[in-house]
C-alpha cells in the first residue's frame, strides 16, 4: 500500500522521487551538505532498496526540496531532508519532515529517528518543534568533516502525537498560504 502524502498548498507539490530527479536532486545537495550524495547511491536507494522512501518538493514543476527515509519494521529512520537555499526561510524544511512523519505513521511507524550535526542548530530547533528527543550522540559520525551527530527520536502512535501533528499542519499551511 502506497501511503498518502501531504497536499500542501500551490504553488508547492509533493510527489515520490525518480530517478529523472537525480540530478536536480543532487544540485540541492550541492548546497546543503559538505559531501554530496552520489548519484549511484540515490539510484540504489530508488530502485533497490525496498526500506526506501524518497519523495521531492516542486513549486511550478521545479524540484526545490526533497526528503528520504526507511522503514524498518516499526521505525522510520530519516535520512535526508534538504530544500534549495533560495527557498529556505519558508517552512519547506518543515513541510518535508511532517510529510516523512505522516507517511511514515500511515505505514505503520511507531519511532521515528534520525542523526543530525551537532553544529546544525536549525535543523535541531525544528526537530525539537516536533518533540524529537536527544537520545543519544555518535562521535565523530560525519565522515567528511569529523562532526559529532545527535541521535533524536520521537514516538509517533498515540493521541497526543497525532493531534501534534494535526495542529502543525494547519499551522503550516495557513504559513504556505499567507507567504504568496
Amino acid at each position: 500500500m502506497m501511503p498518502t502524502m501531504l497536499t500542501p498548498p500551490p504553488p508547492y507539490a509533493l510527489r515520490p522521487m525518480t530517478t529523472a530527479d537525480i540530478d536536480a536532486v543532487r544540485a540541492i545537495d550541492r548546497h546543503s551538505f559538505p559531501t554530496p550524495v552520489k548519484a549511484n547511491l540515490y539510484v540504489h536507494e530508488l530502485t533497490q532498496n525496498k526500506m526506501a522512501h524518497y519523495q521531492v518538493l516542486t513549486a511550478v514543476d521545479t524540484i526545490i526540496g526533497h526528503t528520504g527515509y526507511w522503514l524498518m519494521a516499526d521505525e522510520a529512520h530519516i535520512i535526508t531532508i534538504a530544500t534549495h537555499p533560495d527557498w529556505r526561510g519558508r517552512g519547506l524544511g518543515e513541510l518535508l519532515l511532517l510529510n516523512s512523519l505522516y507517511m511514515a505513521g500511515d505505514q505503520g511507524a511507531t519511532l521515528a529517528t534520525l542523526e543530525v550535526r551537532r553544529t546544525n542548530i536549525v535543523a535541531q530547533s525544528l526537530y525539537l518543534k516536533y518533540e524529537f528527543d536527544i537520545v543519544g550522540e555518535r562521535p565523530r559520525y560525519y565522515q567528511d568533516t569529523g562532526d559529532d551527530a545527535l541521535i533524536m527520536t520521537v514516538m509517533l502512535k498515540d493521541h497526543y502525537y497525532s493531534h501534534t501533528l494535526a495542529q502543525a499542519k494547519t499551522a503550516l499551511f495557513t504559513r504556505l498560504r499567507s507567504a504568496d
